[in-house]
């Protein structure tokens, strides 16, 4: 993330782990559009959306809301970043509209921001799945036979089994996971 903070694109804006968790998950849902999808019960069929309406969890002193980022799969890194900032910043200040909450597709929520590692959301109604990010902590890895300190993050994925099977979960969750490990792999979708 520090080399992305020294970029021009970025001076002003907040680089955070969400901003990059947030990115891979749009490239994710590229290769698993099942995660981004609905099902409908009066037709009986699934629907794949095909954009990405980007649900952030956010706790406010009145409770918990979750503005989208509308079509965030078509937005550079410095204009998701800008929007992420944007929606947070409306929902801590409580000025969050009912349209701006509306037509999610996909969320992610934080509970890393209060110190918990895990946890399994509730999947917000009309959506498919939610991703939960845990906190960040120095934790002994392996690298090369030798432990060395890194930087770890859990990531946890509710999604909706009657269209989303464990394999199509398992292959979203892990290529989010790798490309947040490895930003370089976004290349590749």
């Amino acid at each position: 993330m520090a080399r992305l903070r020294d970029h021009r694109e970025f001076r002003g804006l907040k680089v955070s782990p969400l901003l990059v968790v947030a990115k891979a998950v749009l490239l994710a849902a590229r290769r698993t559009p099942m995660i981004n999808s609905t099902w409908d019960e009066q037709a009986g069929e699934v629907v794949v959306k095909h954009y990405v309406n980007l649900g952030i969890a956010a706790a406010t002193p009145r409770g918990l809301v979750v503005p989208n980022v509308k079509d965030a799969q078509a937005m550079t890194l410095p204009d998701l970043a800008r929007e992420l900032d944007a929606v947070i910043a409306t929902a801590r200040e409580g000025r969050t509209q009912p349209a701006e909450m509306a037509g999610g597709t996909f969320t992610i929520t934080n509970v890393g921001v209060f110190g918990i590692d895990g946890g399994t959301p509730i999947i917000n109604p009309g959506e498919s799945a939610i991703l939960c990010m845990g906190a960040i902590r120095p934790q002994p890895w392996v690298v090369d036979d030798q432990v060395v300190p890194r930087q770890v993050m859990t990531l946890g994925l509710s999604f909706d089994h009657r269209h989303i099977d464990g394999a199509t979960g398992s292959q979203f969750l892990a290529d989010v996971a790798g490309i947040v490990a490895d930003p370089g792999t976004a290349l590749l979708f």
